[in-house]
């Protein structure tokens, strides 16, 4: 079951992807979205990590605890 966060009106889902660094190095990031990504898989909250709502804009982003 994916992971989804509802804040003004509008409910996002946690996705994940492999991104390539310019090292060659590859990580795993994580994003939030309303919509269906063009790519990523929709995930769980992840161990370790907190939503957090930016007060500005009101988007969710990760936080490790």
């Amino acid at each position: 079951m994916a992971y989804t966060h509802s804040s003004k009106g509008k409910t996002y889902t946690l996705y994940t992807r492999k991104v390539e660094l310019k090292g060659g190095r590859e990580q795993r990031i994580y994003f939030f979205s309303s919509r269906d990504p063009k790519s990523g898989n929709a995930i769980d909250l992840p161990p370790g990590y907190k939503v957090v709502e930016n007060p500005r804009t009101g988007l969710p982003f990760l936080k490790k605890k």
